[in-house]
């Protein structure tokens, strides 16, 4: 697996993975995971989108194959964004598309309001809207409006309630699985395979650590950064995306100048398991269509 070195000499772990033809189609997306801090594994191949594009996917600090960081503070969003600038500048990009999912989109603004020269385009994927300090309800309404058609909605639901005092890691990845088909459009085979991963790609520490040391003030300056970004954005949610729910997505979208919001029907927090037909064409045509403008 290859590294790059990031601003304060840590070897970092990334993947490249799919197609590598030359021309619009093969210029890179780096893929940012969320969770947050979330082992990227999850995100696989983005549901078939690696073969139309070549997806660069980074393992963030204490994730995957790559370190834990010496200082927590290294795990804040913030400060991840300055490893994905370590990580162009180890491609060798001038401008890029980047692709972040879940709370991975806190990251992926931070970079954008930092850098907004270095981008092509930004996707992101279910975002939630802490960052803009707003915390719709309706994520929670999707969930309650499932509770007559479902037959794992009772089970899901005390794990839910269970989870907000768990403490013990086996306990908590138990719980997680039991909740688990609230992310899912669907309780099928893919969804279940790709949920029964969850437990061993959680890390805590930098789960913990991502949010921390950024103030409302901090928060509110990079918010106000986006504004100035001028590459095209688009923002994705799941209209059964019981986890960040779908306004949370259009506030997010709010902030930038050039934003498109498309919100997949059937799908929830997990767009390219529960509908890669239609995920992986609109991702990949926005991506093209963003690479032929630039």
């Amino acid at each position: 697996m290859p590294h790059f070195t990031s601003y304060d000499g840590a070897q970092l772990a990334y993947r490249v993975l799919g197609h590598r033809d030359p021309g619009p189609g093969g210029a890179p997306v780096v893929c940012l995971a969320g969770g947050p801090a979330r082992d990227a594994a999850y995100l696989g191949g983005l549901g078939g989108l690696d073969a139309r594009v070549p997806l660069v996917v980074p393992d963030a600090r204490g994730t995957g194959a790559s370190p834990t960081a010496a200082d927590p503070a290294g795990y804040a969003f913030p400060r991840l964004a300055e490893d994905v600038e370590a990580l162009r500048a180890h491609l060798g990009l001038d401008r890029f598309a980047l692709l972040a999912h879940d709370a991975a989109a806190a990251t992926a603004q931070a970079y954008a309001a930092a850098h907004p020269e270095r981008l092509s385009s930004l996707v992101l994927l279910n975002p939630g809207s802490r960052l803009q300090g707003r915390l719709p309800h309706d994520a929670r309404e999707i969930f309650e409006s499932r509770a007559a058609d479902e037959d794992w909605w009772e089970d899901a639901y005390v794990a839910v309630q269970l989870l907000q005092h768990a403490d013990d890691l086996d306990e908590i990845r138990d719980l997680l699985l039991r909740a688990a088909p609230m992310a899912y459009a669907r309780w099928e085979g893919p969804q279940q395979e790709h949920a029964l991963a969850e437990g061993e790609q959680l890390n805590p520490v930098p789960r913990a650590a991502f949010w921390q040391g950024v103030d409302e003030a901090a928060g509110d300056a990079i918010v106000a950064g986006l504004a100035a970004v001028e590459a095209p954005v688009l923002v994705v949610t799941g209209a059964l995306d019981a986890i960040t729910g779908v306004r949370g997505g259009e506030y997010v979208a709010e902030c930038f100048p050039e934003a498109r919001v498309v919100r997949l029907p059937e799908v929830g927090h997990y767009p390219w398991v529960d509908a890669p037909q239609t995920f992986v064409p609109l991702v990949a045509d926005f991506l093209r269509g963003t690479s032929e403008g630039a």
